[in-house]
């Protein structure tokens, strides 16, 4: 059986359950999310005791952010359309990733999973194979240098990709014009204060390694093929990563039914049970999997 199979499956009103939008869970894993943020950032910028211990886990709670700007673009953290924008914006603009344009790379992510030559995230190098090329995935930098670039690019109104419709492009334009501004305005800030140096610049340049090496666990080694029990991955976690991620480490049943807000994969991942084709028991498992196939 594969994952339309199962979706045929389904009464009518258990999809329509599982696929009705909240604000009340979103609001909540948001304001803990942002919350620990804000708390993490006072704490460094104010120096208070083992300051540059936060350092790391200030950067892993920047960084995971993609999972819910990732969230925001299929509309489904929350239930209000004008909430799922705005969080997404600001989400993309603390990770520099524009969130427009990676609404339609992520789109067509989902559209061609795992699809050698259709794939966006396999055309951009997502899935290293050598050595070289994982340590150096596992730093972050080809990210960081990637997302300025594409930013640059879509401020000045080069050609975002195929899969970006051209009645988009000029709110492309507009949002990465924008973040750049902003993005002027925070280094010119820190002439005045080191701030947001040591509360969001370090530590997201620290913690970007750990979504790294989160993200792939989410396709890496799984079959080409275009059936989602197949090419992609869940992965069994503890609670501390599923909140940070969004629950996104049920990514099986994600791809499966995009439409399904975070706070219903855990159900949905009860339904799915005996049907998965690719589940690793946690992300060092993976992790230690992935490193043994590498030449």
């Amino acid at each position: 059986m594969d994952h339309r199979e199962f979706i045929a499956t389904l009464p009518r009103d258990v999809l329509a359950g599982l696929t009705e939008a909240e604000n009340a869970p979103g609001v909540f894993r948001l304001a803990v999310h942002f919350g620990l943020i804000g708390l993490f950032g006072v704490w460094i910028g104010l120096g208070w005791p083992l300051w540059g211990a936060l350092l790391i886990p200030q950067g892993i709670a920047i960084c995971f952010l993609f999972t819910l700007e990732h969230e925001a673009t299929h509309k489904t953290p929350f239930r209000s359309p004008w909430l799922n924008e705005a969080v997404g914006r600001v989400c993309g603009l603390l990770i520099v990733q524009p969130f427009e344009w990676f609404r339609y790379f992520h789109l067509a992510h989902h559209r061609h999973t795992n699809i050698p030559g259709e794939d966006p995230e396999l055309l951009a190098g997502a899935k290293p194979e050598g050595w070289r090329a994982y340590l150096w995935h596992v730093t972050g930098l080809p990210f960081w240098a990637a997302m300025l670039t594409r930013t640059l690019r879509n401020a000045a109104g080069v050609d975002p990709g195929d899969y970006v419709p051209e009645r988009a492009r000029p709110r492309l334009v507009r949002e990465a014009r924008a973040m750049l501004a902003l993005y002027a305005v925070a280094l010119a800030s820190l002439v005045v204060t080191p701030l947001l140096f040591w509360a969001w610049i370090l530590p997201a340049l620290l913690g970007q390694p750990f979504l790294r090496l989160y993200l792939l666990a989410e396709h890496g080694r799984c079959a080409f093929v275009a059936d989602m029990f197949r090419n992609t991955r869940t992965t069994h976690t503890n609670r501390i990563v599923r909140f940070l991620a969004w629950n996104m480490p049920y990514h099986t049943e994600h791809h499966a039914l995009p439409q399904v807000p975070f706070h219903r994969l855990p159900e949905l991942h009860g339904m799915m049970q005996g049907h998965h084709g690719v589940v690793s028991d946690g992300y060092v498992e993976f992790t230690r999997e992935y490193a043994a196939t590498l030449r």
